[in-house]
Parts: C-alpha cells; structure tokens; sequence
C-alpha cells in the first residue's frame, strides 16, 4: 500500500544561514572532506548500478580502483573481472581491493585470475596470529573510483544477489542504494581507497603520522552559494564513531524529517534517544527496515525496538521484497546519507566504512522520491509486536 507523502512544510527563518555550518561540523565531528561542483546520480536496483559502474571501467584510461566487501566467483564477479582485465590490456593502473570475511567462498583461481589479466589485487584481514586473529575490523566499504575523477560508492556488493539470484534459486533482487558523483569529490574517495589500500599492504602510520591529524580544506563552503552538489566523504574506522556523530548532528539540525533505510538495524540507545527526540518534537521521522534478512536473528532485535519508536511517533516499515540491503538517510529534503555503514555496533564503531553526505535540495528531493517509492512496496508497523 502506497505510504502518503508529507506535504513539505516550509523551512523556518535562518535555515539556509544554519546550514552554511554545515560543511564545517562534518570536519569537526567527523573528519570529512568536503568539496562543491559535483554533479550525481543515484541508482536503486543492482542491474542498473553494476551497467553504470562497467560502463565507467570500460571508459577509464589511466586508473581503475574497486574496493567491494563482497566479491563473488559467479556471474556478476566474473562480468567484472572482464571488465577490469579490459582496462588493464588498455593500460590503465587497476587496483581491486576485498575484504576476506565478505570474500569467503571466492575462489583462489578468481583472484588469480584478475591479477593475470594485470590487476593488483589484496585481500584485507585474513585470519592469523595477529591482532583479533583477523576476525575483526572488516573492510566494509564499497567503492569504485576510475581515473581520479567519478566513482560509485553505497551499500551494494559485487554479487548476484543484488540481481535476483539468490542462494541459486531465482528470487527477488537485494534492494539498495547507490550513487555515481563525478567532480573533486572522486579524488576525496580515491584518498580513502589509498588508505585502505595501505592498511591492506601492511603499511601502519608511525605513531607520529598517528597523532599528527591533517588540516580541513573546503571548511567554509556556503551550499547557499557554492556550485553543486557539495559532499562530504565520511570515513568510518574502528572507534572513531564518525557516522554515528554525523548522524547526531543531523538529528538535531532536523526542522521537518528525518527518513532512514538500514538493513541490519541494531542501534545504540543515543541513537534510538536521537530519533524519538526529533519525532517527540513534531519532527516526520520514519524508518526503512527488511521484514525478511540474510541475517535472521538480526529481525528479532531489530523488532524489540519497535515498542519503544512506536509510541513516541517514530513510523516504522518493512520492505516486502527479498532484502532490504540500503543504508541511506534524507533530512529536511536537503541532506543525503548513501553509503556503507548500519546502525549496529559493528558499522558504528569496529568495521571500516564509507559514507557519501550530500547537500543538496535537488539531490534531497530525488532520495526522497526514491524513498516514498521503496515506502510504497513496504508495509507500515502500526502495533509493536509481542516480547
């Protein structure tokens, strides 16, 4: 059943001033680096992401940098790893980069085979006698960057899940959420891939180059007045809490709605406090959450909370399809969160993450269409389940 759309209600006198902050807040809390002049474009489904993201390997000529969670040895994996060997018969530098948790079941030969085709290729923390045996932090971010100048980033993998083939058996594709941004932000993104790249080679900062903190740039954008889109890159790192900071401060410059897409919802209570603390106040607060997960136990936590978000006016839906796989957010129609990271320990504070903060109204309005259009094949939760 189709969820009514709120009519927009005007913002409050002083709103744009406020917002003019806005670029220098997401450095303070978080450490983004912030740029204007980008222009976007945001997908929903897995078919038309992955032609998107082929069709910039394709056109790349110098560089090719693809950092995926989830790396799968079938028919998407391999349509890829075609594409990535074109590039490098063309000459361009590809560099692939997965996480060894996410990559369980990818073949050694897979691998072998990208990097025959030309592609360096690393695997970040795999088990041994090292800090947590390997089995924490995991490399959840999923980025592709081509020729230091567009790039794709989100929440989907390399994987024919996100096309309906699941498990294989046909089935419904994994919704989610992506975004293609071309402008100064790709060569921010490619900075955050080198970074991973390091820590994947083994290269750790000195403990000097740890303390010593780099200075802000672009701090001072007004997106009253700069160029769009400007967008802010939000690295997520172990104990940083950067997303869940940023979030914080959406929550509380938030006059009129906060919607939210996350599909392994296990939040802290400042997070739940910050949610029920905008809706308490008039705020139009809604969630986007999976009825069904690849995940199962994480449904039964993530239902405890639904009491407590109910009767304080936060509105909860469930998506009906296969899986739920999005981690976005729009505030006000004007800021966009796409990216990586899930309200759960693990995407707050222990994995590396990656999230794309836009603002924007036009990029506010598209996610927010995008948003009522996932709400339309969603069930609304009225009445808390049973303990």
């Amino acid at each position: 059943m189709a969820a009514p759309a709120r009519q927009a209600a005007p913002l409050p006198p002083g709103y744009a001033e406020r917002s003019a902050s806005y670029a220098r807040a997401l450095w303070r809390i978080a450490s983004a680096d912030v740029s204007s002049g980008n222009t976007i474009e945001m997908y929903s489904d897995g078919d038309e992401t992955f032609d998107a993201m082929i069709a910039l390997i394709d056109a790349a000529s110098r560089s090719v940098e693809l950092e995926s969670y989830i790396l799968r040895d079938d028919t998407t994996g391999h349509r890829f790893a075609d594409a990535l060997g074109r590039a490098a018969a063309r000459g361009a530098a590809v560099r692939v980069l997965g996480d060894w948790i996410g990559m369980r079941g990818t073949s050694g030969s897979f691998l072998d085979g990208l990097r025959r085709a030309g592609a360096e290729v690393l695997v970040f923390n795999p088990p041994g006698f090292h800090r947590w045996l390997g089995l924490v932090p995991r490399d959840h971010r999923k980025l592709l960057v081509v020729d230091d100048t567009a790039a794709v980033t989100g929440g989907i993998g390399i994987g024919d899940e996100w096309r309906g083939v699941l498990l294989r058996r046909k089935s419904l594709p994994w919704r989610d959420r992506c975004v293609r941004i071309e402008g100064p932000a790709a060569s921010d993104l490619r900075r955050t891939f080198d970074n991973m790249w390091r820590r994947a080679s083994g290269q750790r900062p000195s403990r000097q180059e740890r303390r010593t903190r780099r200075v802000g740039h672009n701090t001072d954008i007004d997106p009253g007045t700069a160029p769009a889109v400007v967008a802010a890159v939000v690295e997520g790192e172990p104990g940083r809490f950067r997303v869940g900071r940023a979030f914080h401060l959406q929550c509380a410059a938030s006059e009129r709605s906060i919607w939210l897409a996350t599909a392994y919802f296990i939040p802290s209570l400042a997070e739940v406090d910050a949610l029920i603390g905008a809706a308490r106040e008039g705020v139009d607060v809604r969630l986007l959450l999976p009825r069904k997960n690849d995940h199962p136990w994480v449904h039964g936590y993530q239902r405890r909370y639904y009491r407590t978000l109910l009767a304080q006016g936060v509105r909860v839906w469930e998506w009906n399809g296969e899986m739920m796989h999005a981690k976005t957010s729009v505030v006000d129609g004007r800021w966009t969160r796409i990216g990586s990271t899930d309200f759960n320990p693990l995407g707050i504070a222990v994995n590396f993450e990656l999230d794309l903060y836009l603002d924007d109204v036009n990029a506010g309005s598209r996610a927010e269409d995008l948003f009522l259009a996932d709400l339309a094949m969603s069930r609304e939760v009225v009445t808390a389940p049973r303990d």
